[in-house]
């Protein structure tokens, strides 16, 4: 590895994906619903940005400035791919986090984001960003951080700094970093066969390493193989953040506000007792033994008086994201895995079938007593955080970016006939990304090729996937061109009646 690495992983590339926090709208819903005031949005920084799946689906759509920087310089390359197509207001660099922060150009931001970054960066660029933070993140704005926490990872820490001295030293790292991964994890399954105390003490590790050994090779590199590593408490990480003046706000994982999924009676109650705002995070990871923490922080913390809480959560407008007929209402929360009965979900969910916007103030009226917003918003909570609803942008904005959504994705769907690496696109109704396998995608090709018909679009699918292969359905290869066109068919003919609707209405198609 070259030294301008400063340990970190380089010579594998990082996914391709694409991370809902990052969305100001998505903030503003998590901040609304914890009683927050939320930030303005316009300008915005992502350090690190990887592949830039996120920032360039968020500067195209969501009509805001988007900076960011990431110094592996095949991901910015094809991040500027993206930018360039979309002509965003986007502005990316290849530089270290030293040498990005210490510009002079860059604006004050209203959000700063970081996803994942922190657990595998030196204390060195740690402080770096901190002071980053306390300088250009304006007041009001708020910081999006997540990392890996204790106790989650606790018992993993010995088996992780293993796998990566037998990586680093055992291999000789002469075979390229893929092949020492797994000769690393093969290792580790020969040391865990012979039963050692440390596997008997810490029974997780087994499974742990189950997960790892299935997991993108991509990721496990960046996670388990860089030379810094490291999981920390909710307290530690307040006390990193301190010199940058932002206040933990809330989780920007939606589940997380819903505590009756998560916590014991007897926990909350325990939780609720603590003075300290930052001791109950630290205890409350203990109680669901957290391993990956996803929180908004917030330049000058302020809470909202009831009567302006209660107008901006009912002006909310939600819309719906998935096809009506789909909607699963199951739950996985830290308790365990839960359906919800009420029938204000389902209620709820035909009010919004017609995938147009509809205001939490609209909702309550129709079909709720007054005074039920508070359970109007845990059941907004609920479903947004399954993913079958989301926040609306403006109108106004909506128009505005239109145009930049569909070039960028129109670039993103020529992409998936040569591949399925990339399963986001941009909505202008949303400000983000909507999911679209690589199948859909390749539909939406053929559409926008001028096709009307399921018909059309599986015999485009077909030429496009039979010179790299068959498919396989319940485990059998589809032998025949018929067989396998049949297949697309069934396929086309769903998504025609069920996804395309909703795709056409978030602007996507």
């Amino acid at each position: 590895m070259a030294d301008w690495t400063g340990g970190y992983v380089t010579d594998i590339n990082y996914t391709f994906g694409y991370q809902i926090e990052l969305n100001p709208l998505h903030a503003t819903l998590a901040l609304l619903s914890s009683g927050y005031v939320p930030p303005t949005l316009g300008t915005h920084c992502e350090l690190g940005f990887g592949q830039g799946i996120s920032i360039n689906i968020h500067a195209a759509a969501s009509g805001g400035q988007w900076y960011g920087t990431d110094f592996n310089p095949a991901q910015v390359a094809f991040a500027k791919e993206l930018a360039t197509v979309s002509g965003s207001s986007i502005h990316l660099y290849d530089e270290s986090f030293e040498e990005f922060c210490a510009r002079t150009d860059l604006p004050e931001f209203d959000s700063i984001c970081l996803h994942g970054i922190w657990s595998w960066i030196s204390d060195e660029n740690r402080t770096v960003i901190t002071e980053f933070i306390r300088k250009k993140l304006k007041i009001g704005g708020v910081l999006y951080v997540s990392y890996n926490t204790q106790p989650g990872w606790a018992a993993m820490v010995p088996m992780r700094d293993l796998l990566s001295e037998y990586a680093q030293f055992a291999s000789g790292g002469e075979s390229g970093l893929v092949n020492r991964i797994d000769a690393s994890l093969q290792f580790a399954e020969k040391l865990m066969a012979t039963k050692p105390l440390f596997a008997a003490a810490n029974p997780i590790i087994a499974e742990r390493l189950r997960q790892i050994k299935n997991q993108n090779k991509n990721y496990v590199a960046h996670e388990f193989f860089g030379g810094d590593w490291l999981p920390i408490s909710f307290s530690r990480m307040a006390r990193y953040l301190e010199p940058a003046k932002v206040n933990f706000a809330c989780s920007a994982r939606l589940f997380d506000h819903v505590d009756f999924i998560n916590l014991e009676p007897e926990q909350r109650e325990l939780i609720q007792s603590l003075p300290d705002p930052n001791l109950r995070q630290t205890v409350r990871d203990f109680c669901v033994n957290q391993q990956f923490r996803r929180d908004y922080w917030i330049k000058g913390l302020r809470k909202l008086d009831m009567v302006d809480h209660n107008e901006l959560l009912r002006a909310l407008p939600i819309i719906l994201i998935q096809p009506r007929a789909d909607v699963l209402l199951e739950v996985k929360g830290k308790l365990g895995n839960a359906t919800m009965l009420d029938p204000i979900y389902e209620l709820i969910l035909d009010r919004l079938s017609d995938y147009q916007p509809v205001t939490l103030g609209d909702l309550e009226k129709s079909l709720l007593k007054a005074g039920d917003l508070k359970k109007i918003t845990q059941v907004l909570l609920i479903l947004a955080g399954i993913g079958v609803v989301v926040i609306s942008q403006d109108t106004d904005v909506s128009e505005k970016v239109s145009q930049s959504c569909r070039k960028l994705n129109d670039h993103l769907v020529r992409k998936a006939r040569s591949g399925a690496e990339v399963t986001y696109l941009a909505s202008p109704v949303t400000g983000g990304g909507i999911h679209v396998s690589r199948l859909e995608q390749l539909f939406i090709g053929s559409i926008r090729a001028g096709n009307r018909l399921p018909a059309d679009w599986a015999a485009d699918v077909w030429r496009v996937m039979s010179p790299l292969g068959k498919l396989v359905k319940e485990g059998k290869t589809l032998e025949t061109e018929q067989e396998n066109l049949s297949e697309i068919m069934s396929y086309a003919e769903k998504f025609a009646v069920e996804r395309l609707p909703v795709l056409s209405t978030l602007k996507v198609v």
